[in-house]
């Protein structure tokens, strides 16, 4: 048997990108959004995971960059694999983490840059100004909230489908 050279073996694997993101919401249970100024749609705070970093400490990060504030990152609540799509050339891998409850937007300071606003939404009216693949991930993280244990979705479909 002829064994192939490790970094032939590694060369040949698949790879992707990560990105890691934060759910917040207030004690009523509405979702805490972003509105990016490079984007039409809503988002999630959070971003690309970098070279070298954990998905839970990129999560901080963004946090601290996007909202300039701190907040401790729990429980992972949703992971999301996305195919290739548009320009991005490889597949997406998307943590989404338990960042607690927030009682107002106070001492929320928007990175002036990235960001236009900030919002808390009822989990429909989430879901609504969110992109389709990612709307489903709100539902997901209240789930897995809920039910102390993860959701894995698959390009925004629950996996394995639910029979019904």
């Amino acid at each position: 048997m002829t064994w192939t050279k490790p970094s032939i073996w590694y060369a040949n694997l698949a790879s992707f990108y990560a990105a890691a993101a934060a759910f917040i919401t207030d004690p009523d249970g509405r979702v805490l959004l972003v509105k990016p100024t490079y984007r039409d749609h809503w988002a999630f705070p959070g971003g690309y995971v970098d070279e070298g970093e954990y998905p839970h400490e990129a999560c901080a990060r963004e946090i601290r960059e996007e909202l300039g504030a701190s907040r401790r990152v729990g429980d992972l609540l949703v992971v999301d694999w996305a195919p290739p799509a548009g320009q991005r050339p490889r597949a997406l891998i998307s943590f989404t983490f338990d960042c607690g409850l927030v009682g107002s937007l106070d001492g929320f300071n928007l990175a002036g840059q990235e960001l236009e606003d900030i919002a808390f939404f009822e989990r429909r009216e989430a879901e609504r100004v969110l992109p389709g693949s990612v709307a489903t991930r709100v539902r997901a993280a209240i789930g897995a909230r809920n039910g102390n244990a993860p959701v894995y979705l698959a390009n925004g479909s629950v996996f394995p489908p639910t029979r019904g």
